[in-house]
């Protein structure tokens, strides 16, 4: 019965993450919200937008687990709460954004309008600062019930949910609709009353004095003293800069190149995840851990070429082998990562050294990715050198001047001829996975538009390259995650 509780908790909360921010930036981009970079700041230094709201709240995290969920309160308690709020707040967020579409935004005035999209980014990051300690409390829950040797069996159903949730955004059709933003309300809402049936779970530190060495990581930061660790933290952060760039914008390209349903498509991604989760046992053994982190990071560079090379004929086979590698990049990098850190950590900082990894990676570096991805490195730089290459001309271009969204555009072209239309069962499945152009798109409009995103995706790819030959020259370590603790 515990496992069965559990596997619907993981099931629920990767559900609620992967209804909205999946495709957000197609959601974004058709209703006309440019908040996907900047908008937010903190004392001028920190800025996010919609996209930036998930790396923040990964930075903080850490912070209020240390001080709040993990002293005073059961984390079945703690979740439920979190959930309950975010559910709350996402769908005070859908409510804003609703007021925003182009049809009720032309009877608000601009500084309406602004204020709006201002309070829309807020409702987010409140709903993320919900949701992002929730990803350890989790852990914290299945752990305290399970042995470690059952949390696999369990994780999956998390990317289960993730799948689920973009079944049902490209079976309904809402790939690009707002209604996403309301599907993770709901479920967030209907996680946080199930969570209070979760098996109780004391606060793993209760009673304890707080500890800031702990909660800022400092011994876990001693680690990177060690040249090959230092190395496997640098490049966790960097890779990650690239992944923000297909998190970003891949269901806008879809859309683009022909796809009808960008959120079906985009969970072959997690689907392949579940099949070479199974494999990695045997890759350990035959490869260990380099070259399990270099294949990874190989595949990254494949998949953006192949973005890139598909996109001037939109050749179908190429975009679909690139989502089906999202399964080798993220176990293959990530799930090794894990596993290798957890093994160079002493036992009594582990912990520490987890929340570290992922501070970089889903902190730091998607956010740095984020910014990268729509052009907003290009004003951090300024006249520095990634400037002066143009590295961030076109990402700035695609998200920006509105070849990704708005009138005139390519986008906004595919929309108008494709009328919506009553479709049957058999009609909502054929269309999942289906690729149809239509023959009446301006060919002009669709070469320019094609030629911009072939050179927006030589940059992930380049970046994805150079970071795999500093990790293959610089990183030399040994140790084998399976050898006895």
């Amino acid at each position: 019965m515990k496992f069965l509780r559990l596997s619907i908790m993981m099931f629920l909360q990767f559900f609620v993450w992967g209804a909205w921010f999946a495709t957000l930036g197609l959601i974004l981009a058709n209703n006309n919200l440019d908040i996907g970079a900047g908008g937010l700041s903190i004392f001028g230094i920190l800025s996010w937008g919609a996209f930036g709201t998930a790396p923040v709240a990964a930075i903080l995290a850490p912070l209020f687990l240390g001080l709040v969920a993990d002293r005073f309160f059961p984390s079945q308690v703690v979740m439920g709460v979190l959930f309950l709020l975010g559910g709350l707040f996402m769908y005070l967020a859908f409510m804003t954004a609703s007021g925003l579409t182009p049809e009720l935004a032309a009877e608000l005035t601009p500084e309406q309008f602004t204020a709006g999209k201002t309070k829309l980014l807020l409702l987010m990051t409140a709903h993320m600062l919900c949701y992002m300690p929730t990803l350890g409390l989790a852990n914290t829950v299945v752990f305290k019930h399970l042995d470690a040797i059952q949390f696999p069996s369990v994780r999956v159903w998390g990317t289960i949910g993730w799948i689920a949730a973009g079944m049902l955004g490209g079976f309904m059709g809402w790939s690009d609709s707002l209604l996403m933003l309301q599907v993770a309300a709901i479920a967030s809402l209907a996680l946080g009353l199930f969570s209070f049936l979760l098996p109780h779970t004391p606060a793993p530190l209760a009673g304890k004095p707080i500890n800031l060495r702990a909660l800022f990581m400092v011994d876990a930061f001693k680690l990177l003293l060690k040249p090959a660790f230092f190395v496997f933290m640098l490049c966790s952060c960097l890779i990650c800069i690239p992944l923000a760039c297909y998190y970003a914008l891949t269901p806008v390209y879809l859309q683009n190149t022909g796809f009808t349903a960008a959120a079906s498509t985009m969970t072959l991604g997690q689907i392949s995840e579940i099949f070479f989760m199974l494999l990695i046992p045997f890759f350990f053994r035959k490869f260990g851990v380099k070259w399990m982190i270099l294949i990874g990071m190989g595949c990254w560079v494949l998949r953006y070429l192949l973005f890139a090379v598909g996109a001037p004929d939109q050749t179908a086979w190429m975009i679909f082998l690139g989502i089906l590698l999202h399964g080798i990049c993220y176990d293959f990098f990530f799930v090794t990562g894990f596993m290798y850190t957890e093994k160079k950590a002493p036992p009594e900082i582990r912990g520490q050294a987890q929340s570290m990894l992922v501070f970089f990676t889903q902190g730091i570096g998607m956010y740095v990715g984020f910014l990268v991805a729509f052009g907003g490195v290009k004003s951090l730089l300024k006249e520095g050198v990634i400037g002066k290459l143009g590295f961030a001309q076109e990402p700035g271009v695609l998200a920006k001047s509105g070849a990704i969204g708005g009138e005139g555009t390519l986008q906004a072209n595919i929309k108008s001829l494709r009328p919506e239309e009553e479709m049957d069962f058999v009609d909502s499945l054929k269309r999942m996975f289906n690729v149809d152009m239509p023959e009446q798109v301006d060919p002009a409009l669709l070469r320019e538009t094609m030629s911009l995103w072939e050179r927006y995706w030589i940059y992930p790819a380049a970046l994805a390259a150079a970071i795999a030959l500093i990790f293959f020259l610089l990183f030399w370590d040994k140790v084998s995650v399976e050898e006895e603790r």
